[in-house]
């Protein structure tokens, strides 16, 4: 067990010192402060003094009514954009916003059964935010004209406005409603990403330390004086807690940073995002899924380390590996829309999908608690039937060397690693 805790150790310290693991943590607590600030970040671009510039638009409107009318609407739609009515030709008003007199041109002009028709002249396409908020207040408009028309009182003309009431509820008894299942879309889509891309790099920072040690020649000095299966675990043990250090340092920048930070956090895409306290329990699946996911991976990718001579191998090597990394993200992500889809609940018990898949479901769904326990413990199952059979490819497959670098060389490994008891 000694040696196991030095094995650990080492590989511990030496990828915490090292400078890829500094630079990749410091860079990515840098976008969480900034992703964090971003609202208070993007204004100070809006303009010099920090405050938003106003979209000024220039209405031509041969009758009058409609320029007027949308001075008065706009305000209550985007008290951003400024209204100016002008008389000139379209000719002449287009030279202007060319010329950056003007942002955009809205021509209006009014047909005889009383439709408002509207074109709508920028310079770029990008700032359509603008056009849709005066399409809005352009649809007001011609509601209000067509109720004046029709002699309809205000509050006549607001109950033909008046949305319908829809509510969609479940037969299932504590089914989650639409806000708290777009609250855990949002949450799972985060930890998704998280457990995907953790999985993905320190599953291959396993892979490269072994074939590494290999190619040094430090395996075959190793392989005599220490049990594989002490080694296979004590470095996927190193690794692991290396990964949640970085995490947990990103948790904690990004903890303190949404603490200090000015931005409100409210409405938009901040509504899927709310840790409320149903999303505890996701949270906690969400953790036991990554480590699941994290010991798996990594075990593939130390036993298929082991077959590989030079680091410049790993790559081909360890392509079905991340293969079914992608494919297991795929189906997550294709589960935060359908979650209750027959292909999603039947990949999310297997093993090499369950920790991205059976995770989706759990956040999005009320599961019965065999479920995700029934995943949990095929995976662990997965894990040791792995870390066995690593082993004893581990032994043999450093001791192998040359170019050859296909699975066929499992077989060899096998084969030496009887050799060697």
């Amino acid at each position: 067990m000694n040696r196991f805790g030095l094995i650990l150790s080492k590989t511990y310290m030496q990828k915490v010192k090292s400078k890829s693991f500094l630079i990749t943590t410091i860079l990515f607590a840098l976008a969480i402060v900034v992703g964090t600030n971003f609202q208070s970040i993007a204004g100070l671009f809006d303009s010099k003094d920090g405050s938003e510039e106003t979209w000024e638009v220039v209405v031509q409107d041969d009758s009058g009514t409609v320029a007027a009318a949308l001075e008065q609407q706009i305000v209550f739609v985007n008290d951003q954009i400024a209204i100016t009515r002008s008389e000139e030709s379209i000719s002449e008003l287009e030279s202007q916003v060319e010329q950056g007199e003007y942002d955009a041109l809205l021509s209006v002009t009014i047909q005889d059964s009383g439709k408002i028709m509207a074109d709508y002249f920028s310079d770029s396409l990008t700032s359509d935010r603008y056009s849709s908020d005066l399409q809005v207040a352009m649809q007001t408009i011609q509601s209000n004209f067509a109720a004046s028309e029709l002699n309809l009182s205000a509050d006549e003309l607001a109950t033909l406005n008046m949305p319908v009431s829809f509510n969609h509820r479940s037969f299932t008894d504590g089914a989650k409603s639409a806000e708290e299942l777009d609250e855990a879309r949002g949450l799972v889509y985060i930890l998704i990403f998280v457990i995907y891309m953790s999985v993905l790099i320190y599953s291959m920072m396993i892979a490269t330390e072994v074939a590494t040690e290999k190619s040094s020649r430090v395996m075959e000095i190793l392989v005599s004086s220490v049990p594989p299966i002490q080694q296979i675990f004590a470095k996927i043990l190193g690794v692991g807690l290396l990964g949640l250090t970085q995490l947990a340092l990103w948790a904690a920048v990004g903890f303190v940073s949404i603490q200090l930070s000015s931005d409100s956090f409210e409405g938009g895409i901040y509504t899927l995002f709310d840790f409320s306290g149903n999303s505890l329990g996701t949270i906690v699946y969400g953790i036991i899924f990554f480590l699941l996911g994290y010991f798996l991976y990594a075990a593939l990718a130390a036993l298929l380390g082991s077959l590989v001579s030079r680091t410049e191998d790993l790559q081909q090597m360890l392509m079905p590996v991340n293969l079914l990394i992608v494919a297991g993200a795929m189906l997550s992500f294709f589960g935060l829309a359908n979650p209750e889809a027959s292909m999603i609940t039947i990949t999310s018990y297997i093993p090499f999908f369950s920790p991205l898949v059976m995770f989706t479901r759990v956040g999005m769904l009320n599961l019965p608690l065999w479920e995700p326990m029934l995943a949990i413990g095929l995976t662990l199952l997965t894990i040791f039937v792995i870390g066995w059979f690593g082993a004893k490819v581990y032994r043999g497959g450093v001791l192998m060397y040359g170019n050859s670098s296909s699975f066929k060389d499992l077989k060899k490994a096998l084969i030496l690693s009887k050799k060697e008891r």
